[in-house]
């Protein structure tokens, strides 16, 4: 991941409902959820979660696909992993890290 593209990607996520959204949508896992799942379970009108899941989108963290009259969202789990790679990249200057890492969603 380029640094265009994660300052893109953090840009997306440096709101509270989008963060939310995403979040809720790595929980849901490969299985992702309908527009109307995600209002109902944020508190969103349908209108403002359109424009975040745009935005999301927009930054590579989210897909869509249409399944018959429903369109399910999906958490981008190989860009989350790629933001999270450079992010940590050159942690702890090369050494082992004193804190433990989170591995990478394998089943998503």
């Amino acid at each position: 991941m380029n640094e265009s593209a994660v300052v893109k990607a953090l840009a997306a996520l440096a709101q509270e409902t989008r963060l939310r959204l995403f979040r809720l949508l790595v929980v849901a896992g490969k299985d992702g959820l309908t527009p109307g799942h995600m209002a109902e379970k944020l508190d969103v009108n349908s209108t403002a979660l359109s424009f975040h899941l745009k935005e999301l989108s927009h930054a590579g963290l989210v897909t869509s696909e249409r399944d018959g009259r429903n369109i399910i969202y999906r958490a981008e789990f190989a860009a989350m992993d790629s933001l999270l790679g450079f992010l940590t990249a050159e942690c702890c200057q090369g050494q082992p890290c004193l804190t433990t890492s989170v591995p990478a969603c394998t089943d998503c």
